[in-house]
Formats: C-alpha cells, sequence, structure tokens
C-alpha cells in the first residue's frame, strides 16, 4: 500500500490515487479517467498476469517520451523506479494506488505474488524506437538530454 503522505523523489513520477465508490454489498468501484487521476490521455492498455516464474523480471527499460500508469490490481508485486540521480522503490497491492511513470524513468518489476495482475496504461502506442533497453544508455541519454 501507498502511503499518502509518500515523498517520492524522482522527477517524471507519482503516486496516483483512484476515485472509489464503495457499496458493503456489491463491491468497490475504482475510477481512472483520462486527464483527470491519470494524468495523460490514455492510448493502450495491457495488463501482465500468469507469474508461474517466481524469479520473474519486467520492465528493465525506460521511455524516451511514453508516459505509464502502472497498478496491481491483485496480489502483489515491487516496482524499482530510477531517475539517474535518484532511486526509489514501491510495493503496489492496492488496487487503487498506481504510480505514475513519466518518460526517461528506468523501471523494474519484480517479487509478483503468484496471483498478481499488474494493469498499465499508457500515452501511446506500442514504438519499439521510444524504449531505452540498455540501462548505460539510458544513463547516457538523460545526461545528453540534461535530466541529471
Amino acid at each position: 500500500m501507498i502511503d499518502k503522505k509518500l515523498i517520492i523523489r524522482l522527477k517524471n513520477c507519482n503516486a496516483i490515487f483512484l476515485k472509489q465508490v464503495a457499496d458493503e454489498s456489491d463491491g468497490i468501484l475504482s475510477i481512472a479517467e483520462n486527464s483527470r487521476e491519470i494524468p495523460f490521455n490514455i492510448k493502450r492498455t495491457y495488463h501482465i498476469y500468469g507469474f508461474i516464474n517466481p524469479k520473474a523480471i519486467r520492465g528493465l527499460h525506460a521511455h524516451k517520451n511514453l508516459e505509464q500508469a502502472i497498478f496491481c490490481v491483485n496480489g502483489s508485486f515491487r516496482l524499482k523506479v530510477d531517475d539517474g540521480r535518484e532511486k526509489q522503490s514501491f510495493i503496489l497491492d492496492d488496487p487503487n494506488q498506481g504510480i505514475y511513470i513519466g518518460p526517461k524513468l528506468w523501471h523494474t518489476l519484480e517479487h509478483f505474488s503468484k496471483d498478481c495482475i499488474v494493469l498499465v496504461f499508457a500515452s501511446d502506442y506500442f514504438d519499439e524506437s521510444d524504449y531505452i533497453r540498455d540501462y548505460d544508455e539510458f544513463k547516457r541519454y538523460i545526461t545528453k538530454a540534461n535530466m541529471i
């Protein structure tokens, strides 16, 4: 669970808390809307699940322009985010709380529970040329972009 008092020291990264409507007999409705709870227009949504390998690691990349909002809608996982200067780690285990990952942030997802389902909203369609998949290249890129 993300503490609402959490101080995020990273550039281009924030906690997201969805609006929710709770009905004791009929469950909880969490709401994620473009440019409201999600700080961009959503062009792509995907989810990751089926973690059979207890040592599974996802991510291990950064994006030049893409923005994402990452949630864990079931189970739990650890999200590690790095802006080239600061690093922070978050445990996501509440479907109503997520992390905004802006451009130029290296991110890694790990320590998935077997029942984990990760939901991601993205600001654009898939474009391989937007990915930075080598950490040293990421460091050079953000240095050149005056990020650090």
